[in-house]
């Protein structure tokens, strides 16, 4: 069996938009893989709400994805696979963050996880980088809370797809395959975590060759 570690935002997380509220499993992306790869795969997914590549939340502890990498790595090792996205929090909290900031946040992550011997055989594992989907027009209640340039994420794939190049890993672009709710502009619905899936289902299995 092949394991395969997710690690991401609230869009791995499974958020509802406009709600607190967390999608079932089953409408997930990492569900819907699951389901689709079959039972020689196994799905371990790892989303926590607000976490950026390598920043502090002041408003919520442990957001910083570069903190808890490697122990969460460390957890579920031996793994086959890590898929990587983030970088939606990084220009939406941070005032001055631009999608070439994000870019060198996954860069460190890249980095942990390829120094890391929690691959098989002690090996640091293969990476799928996911660059995430483009924000659209945000909610009031989103705007509220929002200091960042959401614009920012229309350069999300041409930086991440050359951070992906120069650490040798595998790339999806998000954005081709599915894009946010219009109920608030960050957050996946059903139809997003289907049209990930999707992405992600043709993707995978290269990633093991």
């Amino acid at each position: 069996m092949k394991t395969i570690f997710c690690y991401g935002d609230s869009n791995t997380w499974g958020r509802i938009p406009e709600s607190s509220g967390r999608y079932p499993f089953n409408a997930r992306w990492t569900g819907i893989l699951e389901k689709s790869l079959g039972s020689d795969y196994r799905i371990i997914e790892e989303g926590l709400n607000g976490r950026c590549s390598v920043w502090d939340e002041p408003f919520r502890p442990g957001r910083n994805g570069s903190v808890l990498l490697l122990p969460l790595l460390q957890s579920h090792a031996p793994l086959d696979l890590v898929i990587l996205m983030l970088g939606t929090n990084d220009i939406l909290h941070f005032r001055d963050h631009t999608a070439f900031d994000a870019a060198r946040g996954i860069a460190v992550l890249l980095e942990i996880i390829q120094k890391s011997n929690t691959g098989v055989n002690g090996l640091p594992p293969p990476i799928l980088l996911v660059s995430p989907p483009k924000i659209g027009p945000l909610s009031e209640g989103l705007r509220l809370k929002i200091h960042g340039q959401p614009e920012q994420s229309n350069d999300f794939a041409r930086f991440y797809a050359m951070v992906a190049q120069s650490s040798r890993c595998h790339f999806l672009n998000a954005a081709e395959y599915c894009a946010p709710s219009t109920l608030d502009g960050v957050h996946l619905d059903a139809a997003g975590h289907l049209g990930l899936a999707k992405g992600l289902i043709e993707k995978v299995p290269s990633c093991f060759n």
